[in-house]
């Protein structure tokens, strides 16, 4: 752990160059008339954790647009709480990791139900909202009301694991982690600190390649002084990402409507809409793959035509080879067997139903097959 006399002249460093260089200009950290907060002053709850979550496994220049969006549809907490999952999941669309948005969804819907002041003002508070963790409240309370919690999200563990050099992954030991963020953060000036925090990971200690001549902490950094910084933090051994090929049909009709389902209520996709499919099995033709999926979760039987497209996509747990052919719908009326419902829709409505990122690229190359026949 760090020394008490070293704790001053590293806040003082961190924020002075944080005044000159930090990302200053994000919207939810700046009153509505655009100036900053004053120690002390609080800032709209709302908007900062809508930001919060969005910001979870997303870059700051992927949320921002969104964040905009977002907010204009829905600019306050009751806004939010009375809007239709559907409008929801479609102003998420293309944000990815679809769970935070019913998550939020939800946790506007338990906070008005709540009644009185809805913000909690404690770690203990705002963890009992869905999909917020220790950091994401911590976040939050510093942000919204400059209260003193510390975060510990990636960049932040990796400016402490070069700051001292530790010698194991810091997932291994994140209760040492949250103590040194503790130990470290500035209790007079917990807002600035952590923004300056997050924004010295993202903009000078980077994951490769570090700007370690401009860093305001060099002087202080054990991983510096061992000459080689870009081997810390100490990285852990991931297991193989598991491939998976999935079969999907595009089943149409005599008049020309195709056939969408909507996903159960659980998972990273839960609510959004899907052509059917599933996972290929071992020695399984992938045509075969598509009329047993089909007859399994909706009861129909179809003959399989010829491929649309084949889309390779990737989650943080898996990769997907999702292989995509038309289909002529023969017999059954389609059941929800594995999904909420079912739906027979024209081709020019798909654009009003939320689909995950993967199929917005089956739907181009449907439009596109329609329109050249």
């Amino acid at each position: 752990m760090l020394a008490p006399r070293l704790l001053e002249p590293l806040r003082e460093t961190l924020l002075t160059w944080w005044q000159s260089h930090g990302r200053h200009d994000v919207p939810w950290k700046r009153h509505p008339d655009g100036s900053r907060p004053g120690p002390g002053e609080s800032l709209d709850p709302f908007g900062v954790w809508v930001a919060e979550v969005m910001l979870q496994q997303t870059q700051l220049a992927v949320v921002l647009p969104y964040w905009h969006r977002w907010m204009a549809a829905f600019p306050d907490l009751r806004t939010l709480a009375a809007a239709s999952e559907h409008d929801v999941l479609m102003l998420w669309q293309g944000l990815g990791y679809y769970a935070r948005a019913r998550r939020l969804h939800g946790g506007a819907q338990r906070l008005v139900a709540a009644g009185g002041d809805p913000w909690p003002r404690t770690l203990d508070g705002w963890m009992a909202l869905p999909g917020i963790g220790r950091s994401t409240a911590g976040s939050i309370l510093s942000t919204a009301f400059d209260l003193a919690h510390p975060i510990l999200d990636g960049n932040v563990q990796r400016v402490l694991a070069r700051l001292i050099a530790h010698p194991g992954p810091p997932k291994r030991q994140l209760a040492h982690f949250w103590r040194l963020s503790e130990t470290v953060l500035d209790p007079h000036r917990p807002r600035a600190f952590n923004q300056a925090l997050m924004d010295l990971g993202a903009s000078l200690c980077t994951p490769r390649q570090p700007c370690c001549g401009v860093c305001p902490w060099r002087g202080s950094c054990a991983a510096y002084a061992a000459g080689d910084p870009g081997r810390f933090p100490v990285k852990d051994t991931t297991p193989p990402i598991p491939f998976q090929v999935i079969g999907v049909g595009v089943v149409r009709d005599g008049e020309g409507r195709v056939l969408i389902d909507q996903r159960l209520q659980e998972g990273l996709l839960g609510g959004l809409w899907e052509f059917p499919g599933g996972k290929q099995e071992p020695g399984e033709a992938i045509e075969a793959t598509i009329q047993r999926e089909l007859r399994e979760e909706l009861a129909i039987e179809v003959t399989v035509g010829e491929q649309l497209i084949t889309l390779e996509h990737a989650y943080s747990h898996k990769r997907l080879r999702i292989v995509v052919h038309l289909c002529r719908w023969l017999e059954g009326d389609p059941q929800p067997l594995a999904s909420q419902q079912v739906r027979w829709v024209a081709p020019q409505e798909l654009a009003s139903y939320p689909f995950p990122a993967a199929n917005a690229r089956i739907i181009a190359a449907l439009q596109a097959r329609i329109g050249a026949a």
